[in-house]
């Protein structure tokens, strides 16, 4: 698969927040407000395209965090967080792989400390694709609804 990486920009930003996304992957949607478009502008957003569609993004550091993390230090320095999401259409199809091996080489190029993202332990599908790329979880925290959050880390 050949993915081209791009700026983002508020026309994309709204692109990507009005995705939808079924049950119980609905946590993931977007609203289109000017406070939520101001997250992708102002914060490393990047978008990525497959021919002329924009099929997913990736965040990085501080934008990749949930910030209830913090509570329980679930964040030591050290890492390079990162998060990332792709277009619903495309999920559950076998393009996850494809997808996350772009951004991986994307990020290792640009840095050398190892990678962390946070996964909803519900996401049962991202899990096992991180843990192919070995990335292992290493723990655990619970948000204010219930909804438990696993951090993982490449194994080095």
């Amino acid at each position: 698969m050949s993915y081209k990486m791009k700026i983002m920009t508020e026309q994309r930003a709204r692109e990507i927040l009005s995705w939808r996304y079924p049950s119980p992957y609905d946590l993931y949607n977007g609203e289109i407000t000017e406070e939520a478009i101001k997250e992708f502008m102002d914060n490393p957003y990047y978008v990525i395209y497959q021919k002329d569609e924009l099929i997913g993004f990736y965040c990085k550091e501080f934008a990749a965090q949930v910030p209830v993390g913090y509570f329980f230090q679930a964040y030591p320095e050290g890492y390079l967080d990162f998060g990332l999401g792709m277009k619903p259409e495309h999920t559950g199809k076998g393009n996850g792989t494809a997808f996350l091996q772009y951004i991986l080489a994307t990020l290792k190029k640009e840095e050398e400390k190892p990678l962390r993202l946070t996964v909803a332990e519900f996401n049962t599908r991202a899990i096992t694709l991180y843990e192919k790329f070995d990335f292992q979880k290493v723990s655990a925290f619970t948000n204010a609804d219930d909804l438990v959050f696993w951090i993982m880390t490449e194994k080095r």
